[in-house]
């Protein structure tokens, strides 16, 4: 989880130095087709490529769709807010995926989980401050991202174990590059691509390759509630990269913003390993007497 945060702190940082330079669509296809080319070649080496019948099944589909759909919005919102702070607001992740476990799948959360959801979406609101007027679009977008991303999770755990995550990553590369090009063609939106544009999108496209590999492993074969305080990495990544390469800096109210967002989603990991214990404990047999 570490390095898959790591990889996409990376990738979103290149690609915001150059959004003002190229479009939406452009991004996903250029990108997505250099994504899609480098991990078709690993999967290959692997023998991770399976028939596409395979993948024919609802998990997947909801885990392409979230993914395309999350990524959109990201890189719409990505051009307009600093990308401190359009991380620190992805941090409200794990109590997305809290909240929608308790509605969509009926897991149970007390009380103490469902304030800690409420306190770190107000940390949330600190960081974004709407003015007068109500949310900007691009805080709108940021926010829809916290909820397409949780959709995703969700849905990624219930992939088949037979399904290589390799191909998965694949695949949705391969979606990602197409809709980018859907994009292009509704839009009409075409910006020359300067070498620099190039370079970065290239190096993107590595990163972007570490981050889905290494984030759906990590989805896929480690106990979420171990794994998801990891996540908080990325923040740490993002911060420093947008302060050593990007010129931006945090003001006082975003880092109390992104204090309050880190503790609640670190209190909602602490109550739901204490529920995982308990729901083990009770399934243990008494001993014979």
């Amino acid at each position: 989880m570490a390095l898959s945060m790591a990889g996409f702190a990376g990738n979103d940082a290149l690609i915001k130095a150059v959004s003002h330079e190229t479009t939406v669509g452009q991004i996903m296809l250029v990108r997505g087709g250099l994504t899609t080319l480098l991990v078709f070649l690993i999967s290959w080496h692997f023998g991770a490529l399976r028939p596409l019948r395979i993948m024919a099944r609802p998990t997947v589909f909801l885990r392409v769709f979230f993914e395309v759909a999350a990524g959109i919005v990201f890189l719409a919102a990505l051009g307009s807010i600093p990308l401190a702070n359009i991380s620190a607001i992805l941090q409200s992740l794990p109590l997305a995926v809290t909240l929608g476990a308790a509605l969509f799948l009926k897991e149970p959360t007390g009380w103490r989980r469902w304030l800690a959801i409420i306190i770190g979406f107000c940390g949330v609101l600190i960081i974004i401050r709407p003015g007068p007027d109500g949310f900007t679009t691009a805080s709108l977008l940021a926010i829809s991202c916290v909820f397409l991303a949780a959709g995703r999770d969700l849905a990624t755990k219930r992939v088949p174990p037979m399904i290589p995550s390799l191909m998965v990553t694949t695949v949705i590369a391969a979606c990602i590059s197409l809709t980018g090009g859907a994009i292009i063609l509704i839009t009409g939106e075409w910006k020359p691509l300067t070498p620099v544009v190039i370079t970065h999108f290239a190096a993107s496209s590595i990163f972007s390759l570490i981050g889905y590999q290494f984030v759906i492993l990590a989805m896929r074969t480690g106990e979420i509630s171990f794994i998801a305080p990891f996540r908080y990495t990325g923040l740490l990544a993002s911060i420093a990269l947008g302060i050593l390469f990007l010129g931006e800096s945090l003001d006082g109210f975003t880092i109390a913003g992104i204090l309050i967002v880190v503790a609640s989603g670190l209190y909602t990991f602490h109550r739901e390993t204490m529920r995982n214990r308990v729901v083990a404990q009770a399934s243990v047999p008494e001993p014979s007497p």
